[in-house]
């Protein structure tokens, strides 16, 4: 489930292979469109799909030139990133 507040899309729950689809479909037009801060405080569960999905959504802001950033990451996305050497494109950042 995604929130929109302001400038911030807040993710709830599982972000995983059997929900990015619909993640991506929710948040894509609001990427790039006033969205800059995309908050994982409410995230419950992650998988490499997660890291995926939010290494798509920081290339379509940078093409609208827009500086995304990721907060809250959980501890497990980041080791994922790490693992996979894309930790430093994650660019995360306290709340």
């Amino acid at each position: 489930m995604i929130q929109h507040e302001g400038e911030t899309l807040k993710l709830e729950g599982a972000v995983t292979l059997d929900t990015v689809p619909e993640l991506i479909s929710t948040a894509e037009e609001r990427i790039g469109k006033g969205i800059t801060v995309v908050d994982f405080a409410a995230v419950t569960e992650v998988d490499s799909a997660a890291v995926a999905l939010a290494l798509d959504w920081i290339r379509r802001a940078e093409r609208a030139n827009v500086a995304l950033r990721l907060v809250n990451l959980p501890e497990s996305m980041q080791i994922l990133a790490e693992l996979y050497g894309v930790s430093e494109l994650l660019r995360p950042a306290s709340a």
